[in-house]
């Protein structure tokens, strides 16, 4: 099946996005784990101004990549695939059956971590620090996610954002 105009639009964009916030992603990444996440260092944070802001960093950055990989990314292109979209576990094992992703269940797991990093204020210096913990572990499987829905973007041509440039030129 091939994408309409704007669904190829879209993808595109996507892809685009997906690819700097994965930059972005494992650079603060990288930084903020020199050594590792624990109580001591979560209590840090209160007099540590640049390390609570590559915490920020982090947290949103691991945030929107997941987000943009499963809520909208995946959902457009199962739809260009020819699959039918519907609520979010049915859409991930799709995904898991394509092999876009290496368990629906883990996904699962990635997003509620990532409710509890966004959405909760955790007071437990315990508790963030085995998020940011887990988090950074996750890091690896959503940068695999992303290389490989766009492997299959491109493996479709999809990704060729100039074919009619090109002819008219």
């Amino acid at each position: 099946m091939n994408p309409s105009a704007t669904q190829l639009a879209r993808l595109q964009f996507l892809a685009r996005v997906v690819d700097k916030e994965t930059r972005h992603l494992t650079l603060t990444s990288r930084r903020l784990f020199t050594v590792p996440f624990t109580p001591d260092r979560v209590a840090e944070l209160e007099t540590a101004p640049e390390l609570a802001e590559r915490v920020d960093a982090f947290v949103s950055r691991f945030g929107r990549l997941q987000d943009n990989l499963g809520d909208k990314l995946l959902p457009i292109l199962l739809r260009a695939l020819g699959e039918k979209t519907g609520a979010v576990i049915d859409n991930l094992d799709r995904a898991e059956r394509l092999g876009l992703i290496p368990s629906a269940d883990q996904w699962t797991e990635i997003r509620k971590l990532r409710n509890q990093m966004v959405h909760d204020y955790v007071e437990d210096p315990r508790v963030l620090a085995d998020a940011l913990e887990a988090a950074h572990s996750f890091v690896s499987v959503l940068t695999d996610v992303a290389s490989r829905m766009r492997r299959e973007l491109d493996r479709r041509g999809w990704l060729a954002e100039d074919k009619g440039l090109a002819a008219e030129g």
